[in-house]
């Protein structure tokens, strides 16, 4: 089962799914199906590591000033307990403190992709927390400690942001031209990620050109870290899109196999 690093954007990319939406909807269809999906999303940032043991999770509209249609979508999907207890099992046996959340639902960050990615919502889900404090190191070790469940067919689907300074958004204008540091940022990145430059990218902060503008706070990164440590075989890269000047919507897939 392969392991993704996707771009999420603004919420609104579920109401205008564009050029990133059909990349999605195209991946989903070309992947094998996986019989349960664990997200780990940069919208749930916790002191230590949480999974939700939802067993209807409920859809979370975690932000504010969009457009009222978009608080009326919802991603009616199952949980699964039963993957929230192997992830805990797997994380607990590493070493690293684990908590299971008896309630906790889908943040846009899980939603809003998988609404584009598997409408039907006929696969079950779940969501693991991010410790945006914590690091890249010890992300890339719970992305390790939980990449087995690739070969039980679960998806780990990481979503975040490969770019994000939200103070330098100027413009309503999802096609507005792209600031150059953002192709700067994520072509160099993408390069480290294609050559499984492992040291590099945890590095990054100090190696990658632009680092702190291209995310003053990490938490839309770190998800990356998770999938660096989770994935199996060579990285392709899709780059679908830029949008509102800022947001490089990057995507990494590793087919999760050594080959």
């Amino acid at each position: 089962m392969s392991t993704l690093y996707i771009s999420h954007g603004a919420p609104t990319l579920a109401m205008e799914p564009g050029a990133t939406g059909e990349m999605l909807a195209g991946l989903a269809a070309t992947l094998p199906r996986p019989r349960a999906i664990l997200v780990v999303s940069a919208h749930w940032d916790t002191r230590y590591p949480r999974v939700s043991a939802a067993e209807k999770p409920e859809t979370i509209h975690d932000f504010g000033g969009f457009p009222p249609a978009m608080y009326e979508m919802q991603y009616p999907v199952d949980g699964s307990p039963e993957l929230a207890q192997d992830v805990y099992n797997l994380l607990a046996g590493a070493g690293i403190t684990v908590a299971q959340d008896p309630s906790r639902g889908l943040d846009h960050g899980a939603w809003v992709p998988l609404k584009l990615m598997y409408p039907l919502a006929d696969i079950p889900v779940t969501q693991l927390s991010i410790q945006s404090h914590s690091g890249p190191l010890a992300q890339y070790k719970m992305g390790q400690a939980i990449s087995a469940l690739q070969d039980e067919g679960v998806m780990i689907l990481c979503s975040g942001a490969i770019t994000h300074n939200l103070h330098d958004f100027f413009t309503m204008q999802r096609d507005a031209p792209l600031l150059p540091y953002v192709a700067e940022f994520a072509n160099w990145m993408a390069e480290k990620a294609a050559s499984n430059d492992i040291d590099a990218l945890l590095d990054y902060r100090k190696l990658a050109p632009n680092a702190a503008r291209a995310h003053p706070h990490e938490d839309h990164l770190v998800p990356l870290f998770v999938a660096l440590g989770a994935a199996k075989g060579t990285m392709t890269r899709y780059q679908p899109e830029n949008t509102f000047g800022i947001l490089a919507m990057d995507a990494y897939v590793w087919p999760g196999s050594a080959s």
